[in-house]
């Protein structure tokens, strides 16, 4: 992926995003006044999801937790997400852990190396019943966050400029890929960039990049990316995607049990939402792309198939050896694998 675009905040920007007055009303009406930052644009799908989320929270809560959301550069960088979490700058996140590779190696695994099980009920059965939940609790609780229900969204593919004939055509080209995706891709030879969702559009536009991976086909479809890159590569980079919701510790402890419990209750709703929706916006996302002009390059033959599998097969190695925490996810992996 590119070369790591720092997105920096600070502290009077987010003041400013908030806006003072409405805090100020907000501290009045509610125990716990939280601001819970995500990646998305206003107005795109899965902002209003996350919106859902605040208002489940609110309403568990019996109005004892306010929830003020923060769209994409809304005071906090993408690549800031995590940090401002720990620090409590904003109570709660939804990250996309392959911003943040460096911060916590763990996230990285989480979300799903390259060529992971597309079946949600496989995923849910390594979260819930194969120990990934409490080694997830101890990696995000070791760096002062509180890790919640995750959920699952649909699988990553990439969009170009041009027609990928080949896995040789990777060769070179420029593309967004954070994380793992970037290291898979490395492999077949591109050269991966770290950009923000928002600034695919003008990065496609203008040369910046080559092509990009969404989360899903939803980011590209609410993105317009079609006007700007035609050709969609037939094989996914990863099957499915899972994803966190975060909180800060400090914030968390000063919850009564039973408003954690709401908290906790109010991510759930939120998973199954993401599931049973993004199902079913990933249709619709490809037949309005394809009505503007999305192209499919072409199937891959076996010997593309191979080298594809070839270049995440080093992957599972190299994410071991980051961290305990990673090694310990791997080892289930590949426990589970046998």
């Amino acid at each position: 992926m590119f070369k790591k675009i720092k997105n920096k905040f600070s502290t009077s920007a987010l003041a400013l995003a908030l806006g003072v007055a409405t805090f100020t009303a907000d501290v009045s009406a509610a125990e716990h006044n939280w601001r819970f930052s995500n990646l998305y644009s206003r107005g795109t799908a899965f902002g209003e999801v996350y919106e859902s989320l605040a208002k489940n929270i609110e309403q568990l809560s019996d109005g004892r937790i306010s929830v003020r959301v923060l769209y994409s550069g809304e005071g906090v960088g993408t690549s800031g997400l995590l940090g401002a979490v720990k620090s409590g700058l904003i109570t709660m996140g939804a990250p996309f852990q392959s911003m943040h590779a460096g911060e916590l190696p763990a996230g990285v695994v989480e979300i799903g190396l390259p060529g992971g099980t597309d079946d949600p009920k496989e995923l849910q059965a390594l979260f819930r019943d194969k120990c990934w939940d409490k080694v997830l609790t101890n990696a995000y609780g070791s760096q002062g966050m509180v890790w919640l229900e995750p959920y699952i969204q649909p699988p990553v593919y990439i969009l170009t400029k041009k027609p990928i004939n080949s896995v040789a055509d990777f060769k070179g080209l420029k593309i967004r890929a954070p994380g793992a995706y970037g290291k898979f891709l490395r492999n077949l030879g591109a050269a991966p960039v770290s950009l923000a969702w928002s600034e695919i559009y003008t990065s496609l536009a203008t040369g910046v990049i080559d092509g990009s991976i969404g989360s899903n086909m939803i980011d590209h479809r609410d993105g317009n990316h079609v006007e700007v890159a035609k050709y969609m590569y037939p094989l996914p980079l990863a099957g499915a995607q899972v994803l966190p919701i975060v909180v800060n510790r400090g914030a968390w402890k000063k919850l009564p049990d039973d408003l954690k419990a709401a908290v906790r209750k109010a991510t759930q709703i939120h998973a199954a939402d993401q599931l049973r929706l993004s199902r079913q916006w990933e249709a619709e996302a490809v037949s309005e792309m394809e009505a503007k002009g999305l192209k499919w390059s072409p199937q891959p033959d076996e010997a593309d198939r191979k080298a594809w599998a070839d270049a995440g097969a080093s992957l599972w190695d190299e994410y071991a050896a980051k961290d305990r925490y990673s090694k310990q996810l791997i080892d289930i992996l590949r426990k589970d694998a046998q």
